[in-house]
């Protein structure tokens, strides 16, 4: 890693410099602040007797993060003196600190010092811990962590629906409604996976040209589908994302192919998910033309019964072909937000994407819901230390102790397989100022913004519940988003600060940058730049504001416009179902 990619921001000057100017303090309660650049060993910090923090930025975990009124801490010294050079981002103490005393940021626990702590010194890997592995009531109870199931549960204050905002979108049979229309080849094996990879290939932009209404022809492949038992979790599991990818809102028609001889028969997959009466009208209108008999049927095929690889792939053509005129007839027309279900996302993680990127995504959830649509948070390991939360806006105690049972089914997970959950935060998050899992959680959760939490699903299941909901997946991104994106969710959101280039088809992937530099560099990857409402002026904007042009660019993407990763082709290569490692 290049020191560029180390540095975000430009060095402070050496000397005196103005707390204001070089740090952000996000809660009164809090021991740390965060660097908004890079200082210098040596240097003097200089604080007022009162310190406000940035006016552009509100903290996700305080009583009203939608008001971007400064928090006011005393900090209860003239000036800090910096001990070691503390990249953009990363924390360091504004008090003493000793060892075994809890370390707070957003007002939370995030660890416990591992040593005494000086003001001014950087907090980080050497001096920061999470020394509390069990997580009983009364260790939670110690650091603040009460779930206290419903205690903050407030109702949506929904916008009068005679003013509820419209997007561009194809409407499905069943009441959907799809952001895109793209026609999907799904394997049921891997066996079956370089098919329909060739199959989708041939429908270059050209071949595509006459069907503008289609958004393009995708192979749903992948390398699972034998060597497990019938039955078992992962094949449940496989087969529920690949029957949630062919009904889903933006696919207007599907292929399945199989090898023939595999455990994930084709056939089951349609038997157990009823996919005969989900099918998409225009694969009736196809089905018809050929076994009228059975137009309710969807189409598929085996390379067993076709004669192989080839012949496979002619046959998928040929039958593709058929199904573009078809599909090519929807039109995009006015259709409520609150069809909109977006998966929320992260990846790629630094110190300022809790700060900027994930509140602001938050606050325009929050947007999105009170206009009746729908937003989906994941990635269980990443809201560890984070869940209660979650749990105090629960809508029932049914609903938080769902969360919790998951939570501890991770736990149990996680020591079967010899790990520990805090391994989660990467290289490259610790590089960018993350500590801790419980640091990086509560930064990841701010993402769903403050409405109450109306339902917890498991892998891929259908996201039926309107308003916020918690799906239950790995933190690796391409897994969870496969399960977000089969349970329905028809746009998503990913939050960065150190870069992540994630699409993924069908779903259009909105990438958010946390700070202005990774934009910068990145543009070309990046849809939204959020470390705007830190940056000074006058290139700052305040944090409501940006949350409503985020808002806004999510309306125009669910009507047709192009995300970056859509304009690069991105997408394919991130499906990826998740498997729990029952391979005979």
């Amino acid at each position: 890693m290049s020191n560029t990619n180390l540095t975000f921001m430009p060095f402070a000057p050496g000397g005196s410099v103005q707390f204001d100017d070089v740090a952000i303090l996000l809660h009164p309660d809090d021991n740390i602040a965060i660097a908004k650049t890079t200082l210098q060993p040596e240097t003097i910090v200089v604080v007022e007797t009162r310190h406000v923090a940035s006016p552009h930025v509100a903290s996700p975990h305080v009583a009203s993060p939608h008001v971007a009124s400064p928090h006011v801490a005393s900090l209860h010294v003239a000036s800090l003196h910096v001990a070691n050079l503390i990249p953009s981002g990363h924390k360091f103490a504004v008090k003493p600190i000793k060892i075994g005393e809890i370390v707070r940021r957003y007002g939370q626990f995030i660890g416990f010092a591992t040593r005494d702590i000086k003001p001014g010194e950087q907090v980080h890997l050497q001096n920061l811990g999470i020394g509390v592995e069990t997580r009983d009531l009364a260790s939670l109870h110690t650091v603040g962590q009460d779930y206290a199931f419903c205690a903050d549960y407030k109702p949506v204050d929904y916008v009068p629906e005679a003013e509820r905002r419209t997007f561009m979108g194809y409407a499905r049979s069943g009441g959907k409604v799809g952001t895109r229309n793209y026609i999907a080849i799904i394997s049921s094996v891997n066996c079956s996976a370089h098919t329909v990879r060739q199959i989708a290939k041939h429908f270059t932009p050209d071949k595509l040209a006459a069907y503008p209404n289609v958004d393009g022809v995708i192979a749903v492949a992948h390398g699972m589908g034998c060597a497990t038992r019938v039955g078992s979790d992962d094949y449940a599991l496989l087969q529920r994302v690949l029957a949630g990818m062919a009904t889903h809102p933006n696919v207007g028609a599907y292929l399945l192919v199989g090898l023939g001889c595999e455990t994930n028969q084709v056939s089951e997959i349609v038997e157990h998910h009823a996919l005969d009466a989900k099918s998409a009208p225009g694969l009736k209108r196809v089905r018809a033309m050929h076994t009228p008999a059975v137009a309710n049927m969807p189409i598929t095929m085996t390379l067993q019964d076709l004669g192989g690889i080839r012949k496979t792939i002619q046959a998928g053509i040929a039958m593709i072909e058929q199904m573009l005129p078809i599909v090519n007839e929807i039109p995009r027309t006015p259709q409520p937000v609150s069809e909109l279900t977006v998966a929320l996302q992260c990846g790629g993680s630094d110190g300022w994407s809790g700060v900027t990127a994930n509140p602001l995504l938050g606050m325009a959830c929050d947007m999105l819901v009170q206009q009746g649509g729908s937003v989906n948070l994941a990635e269980t390991p990443e809201i560890y230390g984070a869940e209660h939360m979650l749990t105090r806006r629960a809508v029932s105690r049914e609903v938080g102790e769902k969360l919790i049972e998951r939570i501890h089914w991770w736990e149990r997970h996680a020591a079967m397989h010899g790990v520990e959950i805090n391994n989660n935060p990467s290289a490259g998050n610790k590089v960018g100022g993350l500590t801790t899992i419980y640091e990086k959680s509560l930064g990841a959760a701010a993402k769903a913004g403050n409405t109450p939490l109306m339902g917890v699903y498991g892998y891929a299941e259908p996201i039926t519940e309107r308003g916020f909901s918690f799906m239950d997946t790995p933190g690796y991104d391409p897994v969870a988003a496969t399960g977000q994106v089969a349970g329905g969710c028809n746009l998503l959101v990913f939050t960065t600060g150190r870069g992540s280039c994630f699409g993924f088809k069908p779903t259009p992937s909105i990438k958010v940058a946390s700070n202005t530099p990774m934009y910068t560099r990145m543009v070309e990857d990046m849809d939204f730049n959020a470390g705007k409402i830190i940056d000074d002026a006058p290139d700052g904007v305040p944090m409501d504001v940006a949350a409503r042009e985020l808002f806004e660019m999510m309306i125009a993407v669910a009507s047709g416009q192009k995300t970056k990763s859509e304009a690069q082709g991105v997408g394919e290569e991130e499906f990826q179902p998740w498997n729990l490692g029952g391979l005979l």
